[in-house]
């Protein structure tokens, strides 16, 4: 028998909340007061208002409530969560999957309190990660401003796809028509101009050599019609491109107390700034929650998983994942993965056994690898192994034998390595 560390796994006073929208379920569970061993336990309604949660927590602190838990149900716990906090209360956000109610019993919001007040009690419920309040705001800017970005690039999806109902071929010649001389032959078109040849000179720099295939690019029916909806859309996207301006600048604003921690994710490679600033805002910067970087890549759902029952694997979803990083380790696996780095070559070396998806959650698994290292120390930096790091570590020998046995196999014919040399083994006659 091996001895085990077990920290106390009983809260003498602890509260549980069955939230909703309009009002919730407290259940507060404290000691008897005559008789040691039991336990005394009360219910209170309340609405959500901010009166009425003042007025829970008065409650709360009458009974010297020490550890208050909440599931996390749509985004109703927020609030709760946010005003317990401030008035000073130990809070815990449990995920509803793992404390969730045995079959056979009545399902109701009163007994969906109690139950969770004793799940906590006796300590069979874990935490889920909230980041503190400075990384909560950052966190609401840089998915907005993503937001932002997204719908101005589906704004400018669909003006591609206006002018190609009017035959307007600009997509097929000038890479970024919303760029200064796209815009302004868009802006040209609105107001009436329909020459191509008028609309072609408006080409600037080395676009002006193209102006032969930009006359017949401009060459179809442009009406009206169009003219209208086009000037909503770039009128739209001018609007979203602004206030994603204004976010950049309150984002700077919020990343100022972590800039040193952007400056460190800002040297791995494929990591600009803004990437920086979103990893961050999703991570945070205190990695103490995270003992390891396998829980870190583990929580961010980038890990390969098994689940094997009675000898049998068996295939199951990999949970429900933080889109939002998932969404930017993707942009920086695809800024390196044609890169001539260490990142680099790993995608690309597992990409051709295993295909990109894979190669994508790996080297996504690596970048939250580097990334909790450096968090972890402040005084580390990042510094790239180089792109021949695996060739550099190849046995020779053991990798001429592998082709050899590879080649045998194709040709049917013997080989053997002899002094670093592979050697056709000719077969005796007859």
């Amino acid at each position: 028998m091996q001895e085990v560390d077990e920290q106390d796994l009983y809260v003498d006073r602890v509260a549980a909340l069955d939230l909703g929208k309009a009002g919730l379920e407290a259940c507060v569970r404290v000691p008897h007061e005559d008789r040691p061993g039991r336990r005394m336990q009360e219910i209170r309604a309340y609405a959500t208002t901010t009166t009425a949660l003042l007025e829970m927590a008065d409650w709360l602190r009458c009974q010297s409530v020490s550890r208050v838990v909440m599931e996390s149900t749509s985004d109703y716990w927020k609030g709760v969560f946010w005003l317990l906090e401030a008035e000073g209360f130990d809070c815990w956000l449990v995920n509803a999957r793992q404390v969730k109610n045995v079959p056979g019993r009545a399902k109701t919001d009163k007994a969906d309190a109690v139950w969770l007040a004793k799940v906590a009690e006796r300590g069979m419920c874990r935490p889920s990660l909230v980041q503190p309040a400075p990384i909560r705001k950052l966190r609401d800017l840089t998915r907005y401003r993503r937001s932002l970005i997204e719908d101005r690039t589906r704004e400018m999806q669909r003006a591609e796809k206006l002018l190609e109902d009017a035959q307007v071929k600009l997509s097929s010649v000038i890479s970024d028509i919303f760029g200064v001389s796209g815009r302004q032959m868009l802006q040209a078109l609105i107001d009436g101009q329909r020459d191509p040849k008028v609309l072609a000179g408006m080409a600037r720099g080395s676009m002006r050599g193209k102006i032969p295939q930009l006359e017949e690019a401009l060459r179809g029916f442009f009406t009206d019609h169009h003219a209208v909806l086009l000037r909503i859309m770039l009128a739209k996207i001018d609007r979203l491109s602004d206030q994603a301006a204004l976010l950049d600048a309150e984002i700077e604003q919020a990343i100022s107390p972590f800039s040193a921690q952007a400056a460190q994710l800002d040297e791995i490679t494929g990591v600009g700034q803004v990437a920086a600033q979103e990893l961050i805002a999703e991570i945070g910067v205190e990695m103490s929650r995270f003992p390891t970087a396998a829980h870190l890549v583990s929580w961010a759902k980038f890990c390969p998983q098994t689940h094997e029952s009675a000898g049998r694997k068996k295939g199951k979803g990999r949970g429900k994942d933080n889109r939002w990083l998932a969404g930017t380790l993707g942009r920086i696996v695809f800024s390196f993965g044609k890169t001539d780095t260490f990142l680099g070559e790993r995608y690309r070396r597992i990409a051709r056994r295993r295909g990109k998806s894979k190669a994508l959650v790996a080297a996504g698994n690596s970048v939250l690898t580097v990334i909790h290292q450096l968090l972890s120390d402040p005084q580390a930096h990042f510094h790239d192994l180089g792109a021949n790091y695996y060739d550099s570590r190849i046995n020779k020998d053991r990798r001429a034998r592998s082709l050899a046995s590879q080649l045998q196999a194709l040709t049917g014919q013997k080989i053997v390595i002899r002094n670093g040399k592979a050697v056709l083994i000719e077969p005796e006659a007859a």
